[in-house]
């Protein structure tokens, strides 16, 4: 003769609430270039032409969407002396690279 297991049926788990979407981290950039849709190294060579046009200490914020602009802009940033703020998924497809002028 078997054991037989008697399963006792849980009562649901209340549902939570949905997140609200997150906030961007850190400050809001000054200036937004649009480089979706093109291929390195145009994205780099956007940012270093324009990024002049803010003040030291604001953000210029990239938006590409090649993967390459993933480690270029980081590196560009080192090699150059500004400061890479952060990487930030787009709702669109690509990203956001935050840049801080630093001189």
């Amino acid at each position: 003769m078997g054991f037989r297991r008697r399963l006792r049926r849980q009562p649901p788990a209340p549902q939570a609430a949905p997140a609200p979407p997150p906030a961007p981290a850190g400050p809001p950039a000054a200036l937004v270039l649009d480089a979706l849709g093109r291929k390195c190294p145009i994205p780099i060579i956007m940012l270093a032409e324009r990024i002049r046009e803010v003040q030291l200490g604001q953000i210029i914020a990239v938006q590409a969407d090649d993967v390459a602009a993933r480690t270029d802009i980081p590196a560009w940033c080192r090699m150059k002396s500004q400061t890479f703020v952060r990487e930030e998924a787009l709702p669109q497809g690509g990203w956001a690279f935050h840049v801080r002028r630093d001189y």
